[in-house]
């Protein structure tokens, strides 16, 4: 294995890893920035109110998302291992 290979394999390892975190970091911005935005306009400044929704937002989101996060990850896996058994 040479360094062409190992960066190939880092490569596709990074742009799995950023498939399956971005729609969830997507999720959590959006519902931070609601809430926010909400603590703004009434002046309620209660943590609870800032953490508890998106605590709830992103556990909804993985487990709605978790299919296409394992296909990512099993295709991530098939293709490794495919690699070592072939020798590159």
């Amino acid at each position: 294995m040479n360094e062409l290979e190992v960066l190939d394999i880092s490569r596709d390892a990074v742009f799995t890893l950023l498939k399956i975190v971005t729609p969830i970091l997507l999720v959590a911005l959006c519902v931070g920035l609601i809430i926010g935005i909400f603590q703004a306009l009434t002046q309620i400044q209660e943590m609870t109110l800032a953490f508890v929704p998106k605590i709830i937002a992103v556990f909804v989101t993985i487990i709605l998302l978790f299919p296409f996060m394992l296909g990512q990850m099993q295709t991530l896996t098939e293709s490794l291992f495919s690699k070592i058994s072939g020798g590159g």
